[in-house]
């Protein structure tokens, strides 16, 4: 696994700070699946299911190269 890493300075390198936004949905999406599981309301149950889903995607995806959103060079 290479490791990302942005030039601060001549010379000198430091890991990307990335924001773990995926890491969110996939809890998000945990919560509500308990939840709709816990009270019987399948539509948390159903949300739940495709946060997560989408969460781990999102996360496969980024930590495979992929980017999202806009760009800054």
């Amino acid at each position: 696994m290479t490791r990302r890493l942005t030039r601060i300075t001549d010379g000198v390198w430091a890991p990307r700070q990335t924001d773990r936004k995926e890491a969110v949905v996939i809890v998000l999406g945990v919560i509500l699946l308990i939840l709709g599981l816990l009270f019987g309301v399948p539509v948390l149950w159903t949300i739940g299911v495709i946060l997560a889903i989408i969460g781990a995607v999102v996360w496969v995806a980024e930590g495979a190269g992929a980017s999202w959103g806009r760009r800054w060079y």
